[in-house]
């Protein structure tokens, strides 16, 4: 018998302008710092759902300049956020640009903010290894997450799972705040069913050993870094395929691939932002336009999620095996 697989591959051309030294030469250290564009040591701050990404390009970099200490804060977006305000970073990545309020103040302490995209990724529902039932839609998530619905047997008609657990990873995090504006339009999280944890790594641990929960992550932590074609996601889980319809199925229902990320079928996407008040356009200045270039757009590439800049390509390809 021969049976018809499709894959979907998708391909990066990067011809990007090399911002790193144009960037950054010819700016006088007016300050106290030591720090220069490829050495010293600084603190950057990322909200923690990223954290993956960020460590691989944060490792290359500093392999790269050996002289340059990148000693990098994971937390919550809400946290990075009061440190960028209150002049304790100067970088900060994140899943939203500043606020027009936010730009004036920081503007009014004579520093103008860099704030600019790197990337994309997907927000994932995760559920445990027993469970079959990965089609949800987007109607009945949102209907989760404002507590009118509490139990499986309610988006799946005869279920026998019992009550859903929620777990976010924290309750100031990107990932939260992406649910509360960008899905739920404002509306408040609003079930006693909804925890939070303190990492996306305890989400994962907690949906490996609870068969009644759904977590909720960004993608970059569930991609397989032994697959170069970007289609595997972490053995010990299942990842929810997604619609828009008002049933689910598994025709019309999309998971986080980077095919579905650029084309628009997963609905859940969110832009990775880089947010820069460098004044002396130093160390962190440089590593945060070291994201955008070739390298640091390949390396988010090749996790899985969708760079930037470059040109992203698309090809479906028929394998025909026999039986």
């Amino acid at each position: 018998m021969k049976k018809n697989a499709s894959y979907i591959l998708v391909g990066l051309t990067l011809s990007i302008a090399l911002l790193l030294v144009s960037s950054c030469g010819g700016n006088k250290n007016k300050s106290n710092r030591t720090d220069t564009p490829t050495s010293g040591t600084i603190q950057f701050v990322s909200d923690e759902s990223f954290s993956p990404i960020i460590e691989e390009i944060r490792q290359q970099f500093e392999f790269e300049y050996p002289n340059a200490h990148l000693k990098p804060k994971y937390t919550d977006e809400v946290t990075g956020l009061q440190m960028i305000k209150d002049f304790k970073t100067y970088l900060l990545i994140t899943s939203r640009g500043l606020k027009p309020s936010e730009i004036a103040y920081i503007k009014s302490h004579n520093i103008v903010p860099s704030v600019f995209p790197i990337g994309y990724d997907g927000v994932s529902l995760i559920v445990n290894k027993s469970n079959n039932d990965t089609c949800i839609t987007v109607k009945d998530f949102k209907r989760i997450m404002t507590g009118e619905v509490k139990d499986w047997s309610q988006i799946i008609p005869g279920s026998k799972r019992g009550k859903i657990e929620v777990i976010l990873d924290n309750v100031r995090s990107a990932t939260t705040n992406f649910i509360v504006d960008s899905i739920l339009k404002g509306k408040q999280i609003n079930s006693p069913n909804i925890f939070t944890a303190k990492t996306s790594k305890e989400v994962v641990n907690y949906v490996d050993k609870t068969p009644n929960a759904i977590g909720i992550i960004g993608s970059n932590w569930l991609n397989d870094r032994r697959d170069s074609t970007n289609t595997t996601f972490k053995k010990n889980i299942h990842v929810m395929s997604i619609s828009i319809m008002d049933k689910a199925t598994p025709m019309n229902s999309w998971k986080p691939y980077q095919a579905y990320l650029l084309d628009g079928r997963y609905p859940f996407v969110r832009t990775i932002y880089a947010i820069v008040v460098d004044p002396t356009r130093l160390l962190p200045w440089s590593f945060a336009n070291y994201i955008t270039n070739p390298t640091g757009q390949m390396i988010i590439f090749k996790s899985g999620l969708l760079p930037y800049r470059g040109d992203i390509t698309i090809k479906t390809v028929d394998i025909k095996r026999e039986r």
